[in-house]
């Protein structure tokens, strides 16, 4: 009975190995093509992006140059995250123009409890709508509730903490790199 167990025990494990191995490459490429994508929607009009790695409060966010056809820097893009989320890690990408203005968010990752937080990767929600467009050196880049600018989805004040939290880290480093 031990060696029975023991033989399916190897074969489930061996199908789960396999299934991991044969899956990896493909998330791997569609991971790839959402931070594409998204660079993309959050940035002006560019020709090329060059990718560096910005530290903030000991953590290392991506950053992405993007530049005309000139080589001017026509914005940044940055892919930056926080693990203070209800469920865990947000990633988003923030787009700044050279002045410092947001000119777009993306959500890359979140495990938000459905129909709450995770209605932050809706591109209409109202976090976004109160930070898009605007100077993030002119807003608080926090939820009103705790007296900042920003408001919050309704019953997930948490999540909209985090995502201005991971906001706020991004106008840092873009602070650190438009000098």
């Amino acid at each position: 009975m031990v060696l029975v167990l023991a033989c399916i025990a190897f074969v489930c494990s061996a199908a789960v190995g396999l299934v991991y191995k044969v899956t990896l490459d493909p998330i791997t490429k569609a991971e790839q093509l959402k931070v594409t994508q998204s660079i993309a929607a959050v940035l002006p009009a560019f020709e090329q992006t060059a990718e560096d790695v910005v530290t903030v409060d000991g953590k290392e966010f991506k950053v992405f140059t993007a530049t005309d056809a000139s080589g001017a820097v026509v914005g940044y893009a940055f892919e930056a995250y926080t693990m203070n989320g209800f469920s865990g890690e947000i990633r988003l990408m923030v787009g700044f123009d050279t002045e410092g203005t947001v000119s777009g968010i993306e959500v890359l990752k979140q495990a938000e409890t459905p129909g709450l937080g995770a209605n932050l990767a809706n591109p209409d929600n109202v976090v976004r709508k109160s930070i898009e467009g605007k100077k993030a050196g002119e807003l608080n880049l926090k939820v009103k509730k705790d007296g900042g600018d920003v408001d919050a989805l309704t019953a997930a004040t948490i999540s909209s903490r985090a995502y201005a939290e991971v906001v706020a880290a991004a106008y840092e480093a873009f602070k650190m790199v438009n000098k």
